[in-house]
């Protein structure tokens, strides 16, 4: 595994990437003197007696309710597993993985009040790849990822599931076969490590990364099916863009336009084509996917400041030994950007499934219907083109804001919250709908391209021709279509496509790739 330096309140989108994509990250020695400021304050505090909410009170509607010194430790016990109450399928391990890096990197800023070796366990389970089994309902985003965060903690002090590079296995066991000590909490500790909007922002940092690998290959596919239908180029002329002046048009047009230069097939039609104008699916694609980059953009923006943040309660300020009662729990930002995704993920899903339908349709392609030589014996891509359909209207569906929905939750103390959490679970199945969107666009666009030989598209544009047809052969007869399609999804979610058409340089959502 690759061991990343993570410097907590300063890190990168390019290294919570990189975290999710595998690296381990390794805490900044210099945060060592924070987290022991921290830790020693809390201590100060107790010792003064008086009630601070979280470190000697109940939690929530019960905050009026004084803890003795004596049963500090076993109130730390019993919020971590009364709170550890989710339910519905694990969590990807690498959400997991990346929604710990991110609790790590807020208790080390040193305004939790958690012991160094509390961190320490935490950085040592992620180096030894021991990820607690999260169950993926049960957060509503306020107060705090409160049921995913007590599961991750439970299995800290010992109790649960968790996952290893040898299979799933009970903490103890785990932790026995790994050489980790199960912690025991000591005051603040439990309310700090299930206290935040970790799992809510791991959701949307692993959905941004997936909507970056989407919206790329989606231009790729936009660019092939423009030839394919023998469509414009005109309409990419940066003139038109600069005038409108959005950042992600004019670069989502530039795109389109490297992709299809050169190409042939192109040039096959410029003169003489009594077409005037391509429908809005080719002709618009810098004015919608452009839109969807700067949403992504701004949610990525939104992503990279809460992945640096505090966001548990309260804060403890070592310089006068205060614990501040606030709101940083609250999801709110979580719950925009997640909503701004999922809207930008539904949209180039859509734009993508309208471009096949186009391409299968024989009044708007002038190609054979549903793009085989014998429509009527074969039906050739219809039943995709459906199925296109069907995953975008789900989408649809999943795309309604989640930020505007609020339940009050424990007896009304907390009387609004942000439903962060299912907001930004949502992403992945979107993506993974819309990722076959493009999949089946890939295939109907390198099928619409082979009609026009000998000609050929451009340089990039045939490698991503080539790259399909090394899986996937022609389809001059009906056949099993669906493993043809599983095939050309895989080479989407793969970044396969990106990684064909490399040397036409795509915009960036989240900065530098991996």
């Amino acid at each position: 595994m690759t061991e990343l330096m993570l410097k907590p309140g300063s890190a990168t989108l390019a290294d919570w990437r990189a975290i999710y994509r595998g690296a381990v990250p390794k805490l900044d020695p210099a945060c060592k003197p924070k987290i022991e400021a921290s830790a020693q304050a809390v201590a100060r505090i107790i010792a003064k007696g008086e009630p601070v909410y979280g470190i000697n009170t109940g939690f929530g509607k019960l905050a009026s309710v004084r803890i003795p010194a004596s049963d500090l430790e076993t109130l730390q016990r019993n919020i971590v597993l009364s709170h550890a109450a989710g339910v519905g399928e694990p969590m990807p391990v690498a959400v997991v993985r990346l929604m710990m890096a991110l609790k790590l990197a807020s208790l080390a800023q040193g305004a939790s009040g958690v012991r160094p070796q509390t961190v320490e366990l935490l950085e040592a389970m992620l180096a030894n790849d021991v990820i607690p089994v999260v169950p993926s309902q049960g957060s509503v985003g306020a107060s705090g990822d409160l049921a995913p965060l007590s599961h991750m903690t439970a299995v800290m002090i010992g109790v649960g599931d968790c996952f290893t590079p040898h299979g799933r296995f009970p903490a103890q066991v785990a932790f026995v076969s790994h050489g980790l000590e199960p912690a025991v909490l000591g005051a603040k500790e439990g309310l700090a490590l299930l206290n935040g909007t970790q799992f809510s922002t791991a959701f949307a940092l692993a959905g941004l990364f997936e909507a970056e690998v989407l919206y790329q290959s989606a231009l790729v596919a936009g660019a092939l099916s423009t030839d394919a239908a023998r469509g414009s180029d005109a309409p990419f002329d940066p003139r038109i863009h600069l005038l409108r002046k959005h950042r992600g048009q004019i670069e989502t047009a530039d795109t389109l336009r490297n992709l299809m230069a050169g190409s042939a097939i192109r040039e096959s039609h410029r003169i003489g084509d009594e077409r005037v104008q391509d429908p809005y699916c080719l002709r618009c694609q810098p004015q919608v996917m452009g839109a969807a980059l700067d949403v992504l953009r701004k949610a990525a923006d939104t992503l990279e400041t809460e992945a640096n943040g505090v966001t548990d309660n309260p804060l403890i300020f070592a310089e006068d030994d205060t614990a501040l009662s606030g709101g940083n729990f609250h999801a709110e930002p979580v719950a925009f950007a997640a909503d701004m995704i999922a809207l930008a993920v539904c949209e180039i899903g859509s734009l993508s499934e309208r471009r096949i339908a186009m391409l299968v349709d024989p009044a708007l392609s002038g190609m054979p219907a549903f793009l085989t030589p014998k429509p009527g014996l074969n039906s050739g891509f219809m039943i995709p083109q459906v199925t296109a359909a069907a995953l975008v209207s789900e989408n649809k569906q999943k795309a309604y804001p989640a930020s505007v929905d609020s339940i009050p939750t424990s007896a009304n103390q907390e009387d609004h919250v942000s439903m962060a959490a299912h907001g930004a679970r949502r992403l992945i199945g979107m993506i993974e709908n819309a990722t076959a969107v493009i999949g089946i666009e890939l295939l109907a666009a390198v099928q619409g391209c082979d009609f026009h030989q000998p000609l050929a598209s451009s340089g990039p544009l045939e490698a991503v021709r080539k790259l399909v047809r090394a899986e996937v052969p022609h389809l001059d007869t009906d056949r099993h279509f669906h493993p043809d399609m599983e095939k050309a999804i895989a080479l989407v979610r793969s970044e396969a496509v990106i990684k064909a058409a490399g040397s036409v340089a795509l915009p960036a959502i989240s900065g530098a790739r991996q």
